[in-house]
């Protein structure tokens, strides 16, 4: 069994949150909380990386991962 790693972006979307996968750009899932989006948002790129080693593709990783919070006043 291989371990992978990716990166995971989750926020508040209205009333429900919203999880982004930015190495699989379409893994991006939906959910009430927090633990749903990432619960969801996990689904979708375990379904992706098994897809990617069907077809014998690379699998993008997270190799180093920088954050930040960007506020602007206009």
């Amino acid at each position: 069994m291989d371990d992978y790693r990716f990166s995971v972006i989750i926020g508040k979307n209205g009333d429900g949150w919203v999880a982004v996968c930015p190495e699989f750009t379409d893994c991006k899932a939906h959910g009430k909380n927090y633990e749903e989006a990432l619960a969801n948002v996990r689904d979708m790129v375990k379904a992706r990386i098994e897809d990617s080693l069907a077809d014998n593709e690379d699998i993008p990783q997270a190799e180093t991962l920088h954050f930040s919070t960007l506020r602007l006043s206009l």
